[in-house]
């Protein structure tokens, strides 16, 4: 029954949405009362969860470029792309639309925006998403991201890089996440970068682990 994951995907990247976007709109509206540190840290425990309550079910990917990454791998099909991308972008999308209800006097609701330049976010987004998709790949089982070991492993990481990249490009990594709350505050103008630089960097760390991983075969 494929419904059940794609259902699946949808309630998890809702959670993912909700908790992460969640947590910077709270902050912002209580004055740094949660502080950046405390929204790093309630991107990981998110993730964390999702993880243990999904992943023997969907495989809790909740972006669309670990979906397509999986696929590259050749750990995941790829008729099963699109329909995790649709149930992941329409769970981001419900969450940033409950948010807005919630905190409709919020500009943004969470949206991922550069700082600096366009550049410098598009290249640290790329690197970001290399490090994540590696240590995925390193710690699940096909496409699944189920168990203690990837669970910690995963939320630490992104944990981690939302700390100290998030000032400065957002630190999404992924497309669902990004574009939720783009559309529902109509702050589209920087969406490609959250769109492209998750995916490219996936693919590359798709190819780097390929290439460690045949050497420890030989």
């Amino acid at each position: 029954m494929q419904y059940r994951k794609y259902l699946a995907e949808l309630i998890g990247t809702f959670m993912l949405v909700f908790c992460a976007t969640g947590a910077g709109i709270a902050n912002e509206a209580s004055k740094g009362t949660i502080t950046h540190v405390g929204v790093a840290i309630t991107c990981g425990l998110i993730i964390l969860s999702m993880i243990y309550a999904l992943g023997d079910i969907s495989g809790a990917h909740l972006n669309p470029a670990v979906s397509i990454a999986f696929a590259a791998a050749k750990r995941f099909s790829w008729s099963q792309v699109i329909p995790y991308s649709i149930a992941q972008t329409a769970g981001a999308v419900l969450a940033s639309l409950s948010l807005k209800l919630l905190f409709p006097s919020s500009e943004f609701l969470g949206a991922t925006m550069p700082s600096g330049s366009l550049t410098q976010s598009f290249v640290m987004e790329i690197i970001l998403a290399v490090i994540l998709m590696f240590v995925i790949l390193a710690v699940s089982t096909g496409a699944k991201e189920k168990g203690i070991t990837a669970g910690i492993a995963i939320a630490s990481v992104v944990g981690l890089e939302i700390m100290f990249a998030g000032p400065i490009c957002g630190a999404s990594m992924n497309p669902a996440r990004s574009f939720g709350p783009a559309i529902m505050s109509g702050h589209m103008e920087h969406f490609w970068i959250y769109l492209s630089a998750p995916v490219i960097g996936m693919l590359i760390a798709t190819g780097l682990y390929n290439v460690i991983k045949e050497q420890k075969n030989t």
